[in-house]
């Protein structure tokens, strides 16, 4: 019997990019924007039509800035807090159109089958990348996240459908994909995006080192402790400009890998193959189409996953 494939989906990479993509014109009968949803729903159809997975997850953000990672870079996520909070979880700056839309976008899944899976204190990334190293089999990751490009791993059958340029023409992330994009290993990406930085989510960096001196710094000595131990080492030639920045960001590379790396050994004990829909699923599916007037979206997500 061949093994399962897994479909692991960003959830919030996916409905942010649906909500933008769509006009918020789009509207439920009682004025309720639905561009997220309908969006998402159109983006999971396409989804299971391409890939044809025999399990799936929708990976959730319990803690989308877990407090481990914060302690590690203050900075880690800081300009996406809505409302600086003393006491209490941080609150994710979501539009208020797409925040009403949530809920709605977790319903419809749940009717579809498709189990939401998110952990306590741990990120949607998290939960992928537990779930891609743990799944006995071929893993499709939908993201538009490149962090998550390090889970890669051709011998595994694990790669990642980036929408770079949309969901119709996703890009297949491959081993060869990211030598030719990047001129790294996929188990150099970590590495890699330390280094860089992501300014996205508020990791600085190394001053003066982008993609291709990260990429010649890895070339030359393999991973970051390497990099880090030749920087140390006046012996070991080294680009005088390059040996200054890292030193001087020696407190930033002490943490920064325990920030950018995924986890892969949470605790995740949920079901995710996929079984035919029941007729009451496909009734309530009908009923929440109606109430939120989602159209086609919903006719199209429900064939998806009512064909053999």
């Amino acid at each position: 019997m061949p093994a399962q494939k897994l479909l692991l989906l960003d959830s919030a990479s996916l409905y942010f990019r649906a909500f933008f993509g769509l006009p918020d014109s789009l509207k439920a009968p009682d004025g309720t924007p639905v561009n997220a949803v309908r969006g998402m729903l159109d983006f999971v159809a396409t989804l299971i039509e391409v890939t044809e997975p025999d399990a799936i997850a929708a990976c959730w953000d319990n803690d989308w800035r877990p407090a481990w990672r914060v302690e590690l870079i203050p900075s880690y996520k800081e300009h996406r807090v809505e409302i600086p909070a003393e006491t209490g979880p941080d609150v994710e700056e979501t539009p208020d159109l797409l925040d009403v839309q949530v809920p709605v976008i977790a319903r419809a899944l749940e009717l579809l089958g498709i189990p939401v899976v998110g952990v306590d204190g741990f990120e949607a990334d998290d939960v992928i990348g537990t779930l891609a190293t743990t799944w006995d089999g071929p893993v499709d990751v939908v993201t538009g996240d490149r962090d998550l490009f390090q889970l890669v791993d051709d011998a595994r059958g694990v790669r990642v459908l980036y929408p770079a340029k949309g969901m119709r023409n996703l890009e297949s992330v491959d081993t060869a994909w990211i030598r030719q994009r990047y001129a790294i290993e996929p188990t150099q990406y970590a590495d890699f995006a330390v280094l860089r930085g992501d300014p996205s989510d508020g990791l600085p960096g190394v001053a003066g080192i982008g993609e291709k001196t990260a990429a010649t710094l890895l070339t030359a000595y393999g991973d970051l402790a390497g990099i880090v131990a030749a920087a140390g080492d006046r012996h070991v030639k080294m680009a005088p400009r390059a040996r200054t920045n890292l030193l001087a960001a020696a407190d930033y590379l002490a943490v920064a890998p325990r920030v950018v790396e995924v986890v892969r050994d949470l605790p995740i004990d949920v079901d995710l193959t996929l079984r035919p829909l029941t007729p009451e699923q496909v009734t309530a599916m009908a009923d929440l189409a109606e109430t939120w007037g989602l159209g086609r979206p919903a006719e199209r997500a429900v064939a998806a996953r009512s064909a053999p």
